[in-house]
């Protein structure tokens, strides 16, 4: 019975030394400019609305969380409204963080692929059959100024993206 409980002891230790080595160190370097708090207003569909946004790393520097609340104030046609939402940025198979899942309070779940450029960040939706599609990109104006834009495409035409939200965000910290 020691004998057993010795192995599995230096099983268990050797599995997670194995665990820990295969996790690759990630370099949020690309994601310096977004990384803090945001506040910002902009208008689309949904009307005019004004919120803020943050960007931070987590679990000792794993993932990139970002946490997002806009008001929508009430108009003639709707009553006020908010919406908050969640994504989590992380490594895919390749070590790079190259993907993302967005959860929000109306029960959306979206996955996304990332792309990177000079001064954007885009994400962009998989194409689902019978899904629509959607795209969120982040282009930096200046080094406090963010534009940011939410588009989708219908499940027809999946690359034909329509603007839904867009406007400015300016470094809160």
């Amino acid at each position: 019975m020691k004998t057993i409980r010795i192995i599995s002891i230096l099983i268990l230790a050797l599995f997670s030394q194995q665990i820990t080595a295969q996790q690759p160190s990630i370099n949020w370097d690309k994601w310096n400019f977004l990384i803090g708090e945001w506040v910002g207003e902009g208008n689309g569909q949904p009307g005019q609305g004004s919120g803020s946004f943050t960007f931070k790393t987590d679990l000792d520097g794993k993932i990139l969380v970002r946490k997002s609340h806009t008001d929508f104030p009430a108009t003639a046609d709707r009553p006020a409204a908010v919406h908050n939402d969640l994504m989590c940025i992380y490594l895919d198979y390749t070590g790079s963080a190259a993907k993302a899942i967005y959860f929000d309070n109306e029960g959306h779940v979206i996955h996304y692929g990332i792309n990177y450029s000079e001064k954007s960040i885009v994400f962009t939706s998989d194409i689902i059959p019978n899904t629509a599609r959607f795209r969120l990109s982040y282009t930096l104006i200046s080094s406090d100024t963010l534009n940011i834009k939410f588009e989708f495409a219908s499940p027809q035409t999946p690359e034909d993206f329509k603007t839904y939200l867009e406007g400015k965000s300016m470094r809160k910290k």
